[in-house]
């Protein structure tokens, strides 16, 4: 039986659904790493959720540490779960460990600005989205004077 399959569309039942995503190979489970951005942050980047990253400021949106703001402290990937620092629980040895959440639990506050290949990749996203340049023809020229005329005609 094979295990992953990029040409999966969707199913209903959860169980699919996890099944792809404990499968899906480790840039796939990358993507799955995307947080939603802050309202302030959707509005400059123009876009609604961001791959999160080491040094990001995020706050918790969901549970018991529910509007905490720290730093991402560890990102992994192959569980699809993401450390903040100074968030952890705990043991009942006495040490401390640091606590797991889900990408869709948190919220990211902040961008860490360093790499320049992270909003690189954010400006051609954002180009690709704009509208491209209508290239005038004479037909395109003609159906607009048709669509001009049947319009005076009906009134």
């Amino acid at each position: 039986m094979k295990k992953f399959s990029k040409n999966w569309k969707a199913s209903k039942r959860p169980k699919k659904q996890r099944k792809y995503a404990a499968n899906a190979p480790i840039h796939i489970k990358r993507k799955m790493l995307s947080v939603n951005l802050s309202k302030e942050l959707r509005e400059k980047h123009k876009m609604r959720n961001f791959e999160v990253r080491k040094g990001d400021t995020v706050k918790i949106m969901v549970g018991k540490h529910k509007g905490k703001k720290a730093k991402v402290s560890e990102i992994n990937t192959k569980k699809t779960k993401i450390y903040i620092e100074g968030i952890q629980n705990k043991k009942q040895d006495g040490s401390m460990v640091n606590i797991p959440f889900r990408a869709s639990n948190i919220q990211i506050l902040e961008l860490v600005t360093d790499d320049k290949k992270r909003f690189k990749k954010l400006k051609m996203e954002t180009s690709k989205k704009k509208e491209k340049p209508e290239i005038k023809t004479e037909k395109t020229e003609i159906k607009k004077d048709l669509v001009k005329k049947e319009k005076e005609n009906k009134k």
